[in-house]
This record gives C-alpha cells, structure tokens and sequence, in this order.
C-alpha cells in the first residue's frame, strides 16, 4: 500500500502525538508509585508505633499479646 504524502504526515504526526501521550503516562504512573510508596511507609511507621503502644499495655496489664501469636502463625515480621 503506497500513501501518498498527506498520508504519510498524517500518520508521522500521529506517531508523535502518541509517543508524547505514552511518555506522559509513564510520567503519571512514576509520579503516582512515588506518592503510593510514601503513603505505605507512613501507614507501616503507624502501624509500628501502634503495634509498639499494644505492645507495652499488654506488658503493663500482665496479659499475653495476641498480636505477637497471630504473628507468629501467620509468618509475618514486624
């Protein structure tokens, strides 16, 4: 299929505009990760203060800290 040169221009300009479009996107998606990222490690710095606070009452109240044994079933490390 030959095109003729206002073909061509029309799909060179298209070519143009999309790759603007794509970098842009990619910007955004960058930009929003970064936000992501800083809001979970403000949640995990939360989450860590509070689960220090539980820790300390359960201590102060003489009674086992049932997060420390859900922890341990699951795995998971604080």
């Amino acid at each position: 299929m030959i095109l003729t040169e206002e073909q061509k221009k029309h799909y060179q300009n298209v070519l143009a505009f999309e790759k603007a479009q794509i970098e842009d996107f990619d910007r955004q998606i960058e930009e929003e990760l970064a936000k992501v990222k800083d809001r979970l490690a403000e949640l995990q710095a939360s989450k860590k203060a509070a689960r220090q606070m539980y820790d300390a009452a359960c201590q102060r109240l003489g009674i086992p800290n049932d997060l420390e044994e859900q922890d341990e079933d699951d795995g998971a490390d604080l």
